[in-house]
Formats: C-alpha cells, sequence, structure tokens
C-alpha cells in the first residue's frame, strides 16, 4: 500500500497484486535515528511480532498477510506462524487448531469434521492430522475474525507451510514459532520436537514459543540459544499447562524455574497493565516486567489489535496504548505481539520519547471539533480545557442562541443531541422544524440561558452501533459556557491560539424568532477585543455564504465556507463565488476519498482544485475510532492523518480528538525524505481493491456530483421578524425543506427517541 523502493524476486499472484499497492520496502528502518536508551532487558528498542503477518487487515497466516507486513514494518519485524503438523508431517500456518474457524474448508463437501481429545476435551471440528498438504490444496485462508472484513476471503489465499513462509522475497523477517498441542499431536503419531528441529538445521528460527513447559525443556538441549530463543507463553492465569498441570498463575511464582528452559516469557498484555472489567479503566500496573528482568528473562506482551475496545484511558488511540507498555518511564517490554504491525511499528520508531512539546515537523493546522469532544461532552469547559492542554491551534465555538438572547457554545441547536434535556421538565417543548431538521427537537431558542445552564451535557457517541462509546465517567460533567465566557478563556491561554466561531440557521433566526446570531457574535467578539491589533486570530465557519458575506462587510475575519454534504469537486463558478466571501473552506473526508463498505473506491482533486484557487482547505473529522477510518488506513488514525497531510497537502485537521492530531505532526518520521519508514508513508487509495476478488468488490457508486454556483449563492441574511417568537408549545412549526447544503435526519417519534435517551442513560 506505500510506494515501492525495491521489487521483490519471484511474485506470486497475490503478492503481484500487493505490489500495485505501492507498498513501500524501505532498506533501512528509521528506527537507527532511534538513539534514546530503552528499559528493555538488552537496551535496545522492542520488538515488533506480527501475529500471521497483516493479520488485522488479510486472513491470519496467508502470503498477503506476511507480504503487509514485512513491507510496512520495522525492518527487524518477526513473523509469528502458529504450526499445525499434516499427516505427512507437513508444518503449516494457521491460527487455530480447528481448521475451519481460519480457512474454508467446512464449506467444501470432500472435508468431514471428527472429534478428538485436545488438552482433555472432546474437542469437533476440522484437523490438519487427517489430511496430507496435498489433500489440503484446495483449501484457502479466510478471515477468521469475523468482525473484520470478509472482502479477501475469495483471493484463494494459500495454507502455507512453514517453509513457505521463508522461501518469500528477498528480504526474510525474522520468525517466530508458535508450538501448541505437542500431545494431540503426539497422539497421531506426530512430534513437532522433530519437526521443530528439522526446520532448525536448514532455516534460522528467531523464536520458539510454547504454553507447554515441557516442550520447550525437550528443546533446550537441542537448540542453539545465540540463534533461537525459547519463550514460555502465558495463557489466562487459571488456564493449565498440560505437561505440568500447573495453572499459568502459580506458574509465574516460580521465574527461576523458566529460566532454567526459557529466555523469556510472553504473556496477555493483561498481566502487566491490568484493566478494570466493569470501568474499563487501567488498574496499576504490576510489578511483572520488572520482575521478570530481574532474573534476566525478557517479556513480550500479546493481545494488541486495533480493532477492539481497549481501555478508556487511551482514548481509542492504540498508539498511546503502545506507548504505556514501551515508554511510560518505568519499564518497557522487549516486544509486541500485534495484528496490525505497522502501528506498533510507528509507535516504537515514531512515536516513543516524543513529547508534545517538541517541534512540529509538519504545519497542518489542528482544529477541534466541540473541543476535545472524544473525551468530554462537547463545548464545555472541560472539552475545551482539554483541546488547549492537548496543543490545539484552533478552539471551535459553534454559536447559539437562548431564548433571551445569549449567544453561547453548544454542538447543536437541538438541546436532545448533547444534554438531558429529555429527562429535565423541559422535555414538552419539543417540536419539528422543516427548515432546521427533519425530525423532532428541543430547540435553545425555546429556554432561557438559565434554563441552558441547569442541564447536563452528555458525551456524544457517534459511533455507539459498533459497540464503540466514549467515556461515561465524564457523562453529566462539565460547564456550558457563553461565546463571552468562551471568548475570555481562550484569550487567556494563549495569543496563538485561535477560535473558530461557526454560525448556522442564522436566517431562521432571524425570520421567525427575531434573533441576531451574526449580530451577536460581532458584538461579542469587539467587546473581548479580537477586532483590535495583536488579538488571536479568529475564523468564521458558516454552511451560508450570506452569514459570512455579512461578516466580510463588518469584520476582517478568516471566513470558512463549509461544504456540508459529499461532493466530486466544484465547478469554476463555484469556486470564483466563494471567493467572493471566503479565505478557506471545509470538506468531509469522503469529498476527497470516496468510501464504498469502509474501503476508499478512489480520489478526488478537491483539495488542489481549491488549494490552486488559493483557498484554504480543512478537512473533517478526523476521530481515534477505529471504525471511522476506511480499511485502507490500516484501522490507525495516524495513518489516516498522514495520508490527508502528506498525499493531498490539506491545511488543517478538524477532529475530536486534537491530541492525536497533535502528536502526528510532531512524530520523528516526518520530514526523512527518501529515508522515511514505509509506516509513515502516505497509503495507495483504493489500492486493497486490487487485491479482491471481482466477486468481493464493494458496489461501485456514480461520482459525488461537483459543487455548483447554485448551491453556494444564498440571498441576503434577512433582516429581524421585530415580532415575538411563536410559543414553542404550539405543534410544528412551517418552513423551508432543508437545502442541500444541510445534513438532514430520518424522522422518528419523539417519544421513542426520548425513551431511546433515557434507557441509554440507565445503562451508563
Amino acid at each position: 500500500m506505500w510506494n515501492s523502493r525495491s521489487l521483490l524476486g519471484s511474485l506470486s499472484l497475490t503478492y503481484s497484486l500487493l505490489l500495485l499497492l505501492r507498498l513501500v520496502l524501505p532498506l533501512v528502518s528509521a528506527q537507527g535515528s532511534n538513539s534514546t536508551t530503552w528499559n528493555t532487558l538488552s537496551g535496545s528498542p522492542p520488538l515488533v511480532v506480527a501475529r500471521g503477518g497483516f493479520s488485522g487487515i488479510f486472513p491470519d497466516s496467508s502470503d498477503s498477510a506476511y507480504d503487509l507486513a514485512a513491507q510496512t514494518s520495522l525492518a527487524n519485524v518477526i513473523e509469528w506462524c502458529d504450526v499445525q503438523l499434516t499427516k505427512d508431517r507437513e508444518g503449516i500456518c494457521i491460527p487455530n487448531i480447528k481448521l475451519e474457524n481460519a480457512t474454508d474448508i467446512s464449506g467444501i463437501s470432500e472435508y468431514t469434521s471428527k472429534t478428538y481429545s485436545v488438552n482433555g476435551e472432546q474437542t469437533s471440528g476440522y484437523f490438519s492430522v487427517d489430511y496430507t498438504l496435498k489433500e489440503l490444496s484446495n483449501v484457502f485462508l479466510i478471515q477468521g475474525d469475523y468482525t473484520r472484513s470478509n472482502k479477501f476471503d475469495n483471493s484463494h489465499c494459500q495454507i502455507l507451510t512453514v517453509k513457505d513462509l521463508v522461501k518469500r522475497g528477498k528480504t526474510q523477517p525474522g520468525l517466530w514459532l508458535n508450538i501448541q498441542h505437542d500431545a494431540f499431536y503426539a497422539q497421531h503419531n506426530l512430534s513437532m520436537k522433530n519437526f521443530v528441529l528439522s526446520v532448525s538445521k536448514t532455516v534460522n528460527v528467531n523464536y520458539i514459543s510454547s504454553p507447554e513447559a515441557g516442550f520447550l525443556r525437550s528443546l533446550r538441549a537441542h537448540i542453539n540459544p545465540r540463534i533461537t530463543k525459547l519463550v514460555f507463553r502465558f495463557m489466562e492465569k487459571d488456564n493449565v499447562d498440560p505437561s505440568t498441570n500447573q495453572t499459568f498463575g502459580s506458574l509465574l511464582k516460580n521465574l527461576t524455574s523458566i529460566k532454567t528452559f526459557a529466555s523469556g516469557i510472553l504473556v496477555p498484555k493483561g498481566y502487566i497493565w491490568p484493566v478494570d472489567p466493569t470501568s474499563l479503566y487501567l488498574l496499576p500496573h504490576t510489578s511483572l516486567v520488572s520482575d521478570v528482568h530481574k532474573v534476566g528473562l525478557e517479556v513480550f506482551a500479546s493481545d494488541f489489535m486495533n480493532d477492539v475496545s481497549i481501555s478508556y484511558n487511551y482514548s481509542h488511540d492504540p498508539v498511546a496504548e503502545y506507548l504505556n507498555f514501551i515508554d511510560n518511564g518505568n519499564f518497557s517490554v522487549d516486544g509486541v505481539l500485534s495484528d496490525f504491525p505497522l502501528t506498533s511499528s510507528e509507535a516504537i520508531d515514531c512515536f516513543a520519547h516524543v513529547g508534545l512539546n517538541v517541534p512540529k515537523k509538519v504545519n497542518t493546522l489542528v482544529i477541534s471539533k466541540y473541543g476535545a469532544s472524544g473525551d468530554y461532552p462537547p463545548c464545555t469547559d472541560l472539552a475545551y480545557d482539554k483541546a488547549v492542554s492537548d496543543g490545539v491551534d484552533v478552539l471551535d465555538c459553534p454559536v447559539q442562541m437562548s431564548k433571551d438572547g445569549i449567544p453561547f457554545c453548544l454542538s447543536s441547536i437541538d438541546l436532545l443531541e448533547s444534554t438531558n434535556v429529555a429527562q429535565s421538565s423541559f422535555n414538552k417543548l419539543g417540536k419539528t422544524i422543516p427548515e432546521i431538521k427533519s425530525d423532532k427537537g428541543i430547540f435553545t431558542f425555546d429556554l432561557a440561558w438559565d434554563d441552558i445552564k441547569s442541564l447536563s451535557p452528555l458525551m456524544l457517541n457517534p459511533y455507539s452501533n459498533n459497540n464503540l462509546y466514549r467515556d461515561p465517567k465524564y457523562n453529566k460533567k462539565g460547564q456550558f459556557l457563553t461565546l463571552s465566557d468562551f471568548l475570555n478563556m481562550t484569550k487567556g491561554h494563549s495569543s496563538t491560539l485561535s477560535v473558530m466561531i461557526i454560525i448556522e440557521n442564522a436566517a431562521y433566526l432571524a425570520r421567525k424568532q427575531n434573533l441576531s446570531v451574526t449580530d451577536a457574535v460581532i458584538d461579542s467578539l469587539s467587546k473581548a477585543g479580537y477586532d483590535k491589533p495583536g488579538a488571536p486570530k479568529v475564523m468564521i465557519q458558516s454552511t451560508n455564504s450570506s452569514v459570512l458575506l455579512k461578516f466580510k462587510e463588518r469584520a476582517k475575519y478568516e471566513l470558512v465556507y463549509k461544504i456540508d454534504e459529499i461532493v466530486g469537486g466544484a465547478v469554476d463558478s463555484a469556486i470564483s463565488n466563494i471567493k467572493r466571501f471566503a479565505h478557506s473552506v471545509v470538506v468531509k473526508k469522503a469529498s476527497v476519498y470516496p468510501v464504498s463498505q469502509a474501503f476508499v473506491i478512489g480520489s478526488t482533486k478537491i483539495v488542489s482544485k481549491f488549494k490552486s484557487s488559493n483557498l484554504s482547505v480543512y478537512v473533517e473529522t478526523f476521530s481515534n475510532e477505529f471504525v471511522s477510518q476506511a480499511w485502507d488506513f490500516m484501522s490507525d488514525a495516524y495513518v489516516e492523518i498522514n495520508t490527508f497531510v502528506q498525499d493531498v497537502e490539506i491545511d488543517g485537521v478538524i477532529t475530536d480528538f486534537p491530541k492525536t492530531a497533535n502528536r502526528y505532526r510532531r512524530n520523528r518520521c516526518l520530514n526523512l525524505g527518501d529515508s522515511t519508514p514505509s509506516y509513515m508513508e502516505p497509503v495507495a487509495v483504493s489500492s486493497l481493491l486490487q487485491a479482491m476478488d471481482e466477486s468481493f468488490l464493494p458496489p461501485a457508486m456514480a461520482p459525488a456530483p461537483p459543487l455548483t454556483e447554485d448551491e453556494v449563492t444564498e440571498p441576503p441574511l434577512p433582516p429581524l421578524s421585530k415580532i415575538a417568537p411563536s410559543s414553542p408549545i404550539n405543534g410544528t412549526e412551517p418552513g423551508a425543506q432543508p437545502p442541500r447544503n444541510t445534513q438532514a435526519r430520518v424522522s422518528v417519534c419523539f417519544f421513542l427517541y426520548t425513551l431511546t435517551v433515557l434507557v441509554a442513560l440507565l445503562l451508563l
């Protein structure tokens, strides 16, 4: 997926496709620039172990997965193979003893399920011991994790032998063989020990792990420790090692005994940083790493994945999790076992030992989305303070108006979206205003500011449909701010901190509610001194050209036109029109890289076209949750940001996690020219499609229409109505249908909506 620098030798069909993805294979890792002393046992940087290759994207242990891992990770990446033995004593790489968990064997009539005793338990499934390697030639690897994409399941990924694995390409990564169920294979007259010793005679096996102490002891005298390290793998603490009949929890208490047959241990990451199962917060770290290092053993941690829920302490950022294991100031594990080796590689080489105060490597603006709303309720003092401490450049305030004419910051004009108004005495104020939104809401202009202040802010959970929730600990925490309070707070932090004032629904408020949000903003900015020389920079954003034209007439601020719908470009006349009233534009991510079924299916020229007309381009919304990123970005927020910054050169990222964007632009792997490592190269978007079978391609989509001049042109803002607003309890407000540059939602029953919110709150 990155620009290739060296063409590999003989290519399989899948590997040829991967080369089309512009994968980068750097000759030398950028790790050489990372000379910091590490708290590992050796003092060297931790190792990255790719479990089954890049198994977070491609089927585990497939040629594609191993190739992608080798070409997007540290140069010394170790590739992990879970070894199973066939009837004819061939060692194959499959992640589970039951073949149906990672292959299509259960759907092929010539293969049958059997029942065997595995570690004393009767287990039914398809087993490699019943077939020769040739008999398995019609069986293909598939994605065994059903939460991941199945789009590569029909790509005919052959089962690889260990010999196949070490023969690929000219550059051979390290090799880690994981051996389990030695006793099971012995029951079928197959010897894992003999297989491993045979392989070791012709191949440099860097690591051999097993959760069976007896198996490792049997290898000890036959393995050259300078070439191959033996690692005792710990399973869950109450599980039993069948070779010793002891639980792993009890075995952990005798580290000196483990040193007699192993040079290291591999443990689930929870052994080191336990997570409270109820709150999902980290508990204090254990002394395991220090204890193991004291006896001279290495520690490897497993279970690292980008596409699972992690502790709330990490703000949905896998890099933050890695850093907690390798750069916490007290200890560092000696290696990590990951399904996404690119992310662990960048964490080690680019982000470790790099603070948020080091100089920026790129000048891309970091613009908040309702403050740090990924961590705190949107537009609260907590969210704004966190955004500032995280290094945001531009702090945003979407201005809403109260019934008594007070401008304040809130993410939506509808109080239902980010407050507990549905559970308040104001819950009867719901009504439908088609000019604003298609379903019912409780609107800010129907409550006085003192009433709004009495409400509690709620966390936003944009990915709750994917069972991904933001930290419920801060639900109902924080205070809402008037625009005046926001401006004074921002001005007090730093003269370099800019503000973005967002104005929507101005025409409706003037015409129907006798409220001028534009005048309120201009007045507040003036009173706070933002119109005076030396004041912080002010940006005014709106989807309405009429709003920006009014500000152009009365003040000298940066005017930002937001294109709220997905567009495939903009006609020249529309751009010329925008230039009359704006200095910059905001576009959605999908307007830059169109997406279908979570895969990027192309790219547009919209950014370069705007920039060629001297319009800065800001893109929204960048989030940490992996479902917010197309698969092309490897479930990695940094890969996504880097691609937008390096490939299309956007001027700013709008994000609800400012810390991630700020950390990105300070990492040591930027601006290295030809020495840039693969994990900090922009991806070749839509290239994953080339590795799919045609029958599995996401549906083709018609290109999004371009922005036209008619959509940009608007009449001037109407004058104030000079009449009292209608009673908020009176039925439905009349109004026009929302224009295209407005995001409408499907109408729902207000009672059911309120009930849903109430149930959700009770569950938190």
